[in-house]
């Protein structure tokens, strides 16, 4: 643990949840595979070819940007426009957007968090008010995260996604607390980091990625692995 700022008193630790306490990676390949083998069982889906998905997602992207900031709501619309340009009736769009959604839902949960890092925050969450600000669209009510946060805030339903300080805000005005009460843990400099920030709040970089980033700013604490923040309780 490297600190390149000193702490001050903290009462909310929050967690970015994909690839801070759990492998995301094959998760959310598996919850893509999922959605694909559901729409290539529609004969008119499977003629467009393989890129068409993209092609979809890409256009609904550019001509409703707003939606950049909820990737549930943009995967579908993304979905509902793709099945409008086939040769479906009204009834089969519906269904099979919210089939193909669905399909792709219900493997994004298949999550199992470690229980050493359960453990983790059970212990954390004896001196800490535990809360999650993501990006993501993972249901933790569905896996064994359940229970573990006071409150779990979503880019898109709650406000706009990191590297804005909307999150951060809101949870602020949820809980009563100032900013700097908030330590948020994340594995992005671009958007946990920048947004910590940028929001006023401290900020912890899980640096266990070989990613680049574009943000050059620091945060006040940096760890190889998430275990070493048992030095917090």
């Amino acid at each position: 643990m490297r600190f390149n700022r000193a702490i001050t008193p903290i009462k909310v630790l929050s967690f970015d949840l994909d690839d801070t306490l759990y492998n995301n990676h094959p998760i959310i390949l598996g919850a893509i595979k999922a959605m694909h083998s559901y729409l290539q069982a529609i004969p008119e889906w499977a003629a467009k070819g393989g890129d068409y998905w993209l092609e979809c997602r890409h256009h609904i992207g550019e001509t409703q940007p707003h939606l950049q900031s909820d990737v549930t709501q943009w995967r579908k619309v993304a979905l509902a426009y793709g099945l409008s340009q086939l040769n479906l009736t009204a009834e089969e769009i519906t269904r099979h957007t919210h089939g193909a959604y669905q399909a792709f839902a219900d493997a994004r949960s298949q999550i199992t968090v470690a229980d050493s890092v359960l453990t983790l925050l059970d212990n954390l969450a004896q001196k800490y008010t535990l809360i999650a600000i993501t990006n993501g669209n993972v249901e933790v009510d569905k896996f064994n995260l359940a229970g573990v946060f006071k409150k779990v805030y979503l880019a898109g339903p709650d406000g706009e996604a990191k590297p804005s300080d909307a999150l951060f805000q809101r949870a602020c005005r949820d809980l009563d607390i100032v900013p700097a009460h908030i330590l948020h843990i994340g594995d992005s400099l671009d958007t946990d980091v920048q947004g910590a920030n940028h929001a006023g709040c401290q900020s912890v970089w899980l640096n266990n990625q070989d990613t680049p980033y574009g943000y050059k700013g620091l945060a006040d604490i940096e760890i190889s692995d998430i275990h070493q923040l048992q030095a917090l309780c």
